[in-house]
């Protein structure tokens, strides 16, 4: 599935898309800084549009690239 992502929030390193019922983001994380906070690096999550449901994220390190993050494919 092809993905066109853009910033969700001004002055912020984060992306979003929607899908086929999906709502995909893409954030770079620190410890500290105006970044959203976590390990450092990017991650990538997904969740459902139209349910009250939390993101699954993507287990293990975070992406070392935006472009990395933006060409992870979950398993079916």
């Amino acid at each position: 599935m092809a993905l066109q992502f853009h910033r969700a929030v001004e002055h912020l390193e984060g992306w979003s898309a929607s899908s086929n019922g999906f709502s995909f983001v893409i954030t770079y994380q620190s410890p500290n800084g105006p970044e959203f906070h976590g390990r450092a690096g990017y991650m990538a999550s997904w969740r459902p549009l139209h349910v009250s449901k939390g993101a699954t994220k993507i287990g293990g390190s975070p992406f070392d690239t935006f472009a990395q993050a933006d060409a992870y494919a979950p398993p079916d």
